[in-house]
């Protein structure tokens, strides 16, 4: 009997110290972007998405601003730490918004490259989380 339980035990020891590490590392960089960045994505009724960026350190030495997903990417270089871009987009998806992730491609001066990807969502809803990474 103790013979099976000692590998569970193990087991199970193991996976609260992995739990642990990838839940617990990453938690105050990702705090520390949350803090430095607002990016949003709202679709409106009259057919365009507007897209805000704001690096509150004004740190950004370029943003790769993506939607994917689109019949013909769209894709925009800014120089700025804070920009908003309007871009035409005559209806709702038909499989959802979530097809057409935006994501930001971030040269910054502390932080150095990171990615910030997010989802479209239609003016009066909750914006998506947004994932942070490096790319």
């Amino acid at each position: 009997m103790p013979k099976k339980i000692i590998p569970t035990i193990s087991l199970g020891l193991i996976t609260v110290f992995a739990i642990l590490f990838l839940t617990g590392t990453g938690n105050d960089d990702k705090e520390i972007l949350r803090q430095t960045f607002q990016i949003d994505a709202i679709y409106y009724d009259s057919g365009h998405v507007e897209i805000s960026y704001l690096d509150k350190s004004k740190q950004t030495d370029y943003v790769i601003l993506e939607i994917l997903g689109m019949d013909e990417s769209f894709q925009k270089t800014f120089s700025e730490s804070e920009f908003i871009e309007i871009v035409p987009f005559p209806n709702s998806p038909k499989y959802g918004w979530p097809v057409h992730p935006v994501v930001f491609d971030i040269k910054h001066q502390e932080f150095g490259m990171i990615q910030l990807k997010t989802e479209i969502h239609p003016l009066g809803e909750p914006a998506p989380s947004v994932i942070y990474g490096k790319p």
